[in-house]
């Protein structure tokens, strides 16, 4: 069996997708693609979609990390990341939608408006990159590619300003999850990868890490994702993180 990954360095649902295979004990071979523009250079390798992370398996193509997890159970049943019984899996699948179309935007929403404004933080997210240039390259010439992620993900001042006074309550309903038993259980599921690689990015941020130390949810993250995937440090206005400030958990 040959198997590929296609991810961008740092991404937190690359890291989910990597740490999979892992589990499984799957070999791969990785492919490391440039941010922002991954969308466009992913379909040179063959991809009708434009989601990373993305992987051929024996030349069959799969896209988006909910969709690898289900690959990876059927190429390997054991160790599982979904739960045979039925109710305890729908569960699962539920966390791990909430993980991909909520709790994701969050750490990506911020991480491209903070990493505009401390550029030499980037390379603690390359150290182990493989795009074809030094670091210190790929740093000097991000500007573009800054610019463009933001304007993407739409990271306006106001945007990122909500999102950031939206994590405290994100954070809750996790420590709820784990409470329930759905996440953070005997072994690893599905919805841990989705869930925990995007709050040990959270957790990158040297002004975010405090509301997760000591917390049920940030103990998931560094179980799921032992070695964060870099650092950034304080950036955000200190109005932005008053919690009192805080909207309405996303929604679940």
């Amino acid at each position: 069996m040959k198997v590929t990954l296609y991810v961008i360095p740092g991404s937190h649902p690359g890291v989910a997708a990597r740490l999979m295979l892992e589990r499984k004990g799957i070999p791969y071979r990785r492919i490391d693609i440039l941010p922002a523009l991954s969308r466009r250079l992913i379909k040179l390798f063959g991809f009708s979609g434009d989601r990373t992370p993305a992987m051929k398996v024996d030349g069959r193509k799969v896209q988006g990390s909910t969709e690898i997890a289900r690959e990876l159970d059927r190429l390997q049943p054991n160790p599982p990341l979904y739960p045979p019984d039925p109710q305890q899996r729908a569960a699962v699948e539920e966390v791990e939608r909430w993980g991909d179309e909520v709790l994701q935007e969050l750490p990506r929403k911020i991480s491209w408006w903070a990493l505009k404004r401390r550029k030499a933080d980037q390379t603690s997210f390359l150290k182990d990159a493989r795009l074809g240039m030094p670091t210190r390259v790929l740093v000097a010439t991000s500007a573009p590619i800054i610019r463009m992620a933001i304007r993407l993900n739409n990271s306006t001042d106001e945007v990122v300003r909500d999102t950031v006074a939206s994590i405290p309550a994100a954070i809750d309903h996790v420590d709820a999850l784990i409470a329930e038993g759905v996440l953070n259980g005997d072994e690893l599921n599905a919805a841990d990868y989705q869930v925990g690689t995007s709050l040990r990015l959270l957790m990158s941020f040297d002004d975010i890490a405090p509301m997760l130390e000591g917390r049920p949810a940030g103990e998931l993250a560094k179980r799921v994702q032992p070695q964060p995937s870099g650092r950034i440090g304080p950036v955000f206005p200190a109005e932005w993180l008053r919690p009192e400030v805080a909207p309405a958990a996303p929604d679940q």
